[in-house]
C-alpha cells in the first residue's frame, strides 16, 4: 500500500505504527515523542495539526464523541483518564466538546487535509479491528479520487 497511509492505534488513540504513506501525508510521527503521538492530543494541542484540517470544527467534534464512545466501550482506563485531564486542561474547546456528552461511532468516513506541499487531500478512511489485539485499531486512509491519488503518488514518488 505505498499510496494508502495507514496507521495502528491503541484504544486510548496513542499511534503506535504507521507506513511510509502516512508519514509523508498526516505526520512524521517519529520525530514525536511517543507521548505526543495520540490523536486527540494532536488535534486540539497541535497548531499544525489543527491548520491541517479543512474543517477543524467538525473533525474536533467528531473525534471527541467517537473517542467517548470508544473509551466508554473499553471500560475504565486510567490512561484514557489522563488524556482527557491533560486536554481538557491546555484546550478550552476540548472541555466545551468533552463535556457536551455528545457519542458517536463509525468505522468509515471521509476526511479532507490541507497538505503543505501538494494541497487538499481527501481520503475515505476506515478503521478495523486487530484480530488477537483487542486494544489495537488499523486505520485506512485511501485516497479518494484519482486527483487524491496523484498527489499521494508525488508525495510518495
Amino acid at each position: 500500500m505505498p499510496l494508502i497511509p495507514a496507521t495502528v492505534a491503541t484504544s486510548t488513540w496513542d499511534i503506535v505504527g504507521w507506513n511510509r504513506a502516512a508519514k509523508l501525508a498526516l505526520t512524521d510521527y517519529e520525530v514525536l515523542p511517543p507521548g505526543e503521538r495520540n490523536i486527540l492530543r494532536r488535534m486540539f494541542l497541535d497548531p499544525a495539526a489543527r491548520a491541517a484540517q479543512s474543517d477543524w470544527e467538525s473533525v474536533a467534534r467528531f473525534l471527541v464523541a467517537t473517542f467517548r464512545a470508544e473509551t466508554a466501550r473499553a471500560g475504565e482506563d486510567s490512561r484514557a483518564a489522563e488524556i482527557v485531564a491533560e486536554i481538557s486542561e491546555k484546550s478550552s474547546d476540548f472541555a466545551r466538546m468533552w463535556t457536551e456528552n455528545d457519542v458517536q461511532t463509525t468505522g468509515e468516513g471521509a476526511k479532507t487535509i490541507r497538505h503543505a506541499i501538494v494541497g487538499e487531500i481527501t481520503f475515505e478512511f476506515s478503521s478495523f479491528a486487530i484480530d488477537g489485539r483487542p486494544d489495537l485499531k488499523l486505520m485506512i486512509y485511501n485516497p479518494a479520487g484519482e486527483a487524491d491519488l496523484e498527489k499521494m503518488g508525488k508525495l510518495c514518488g
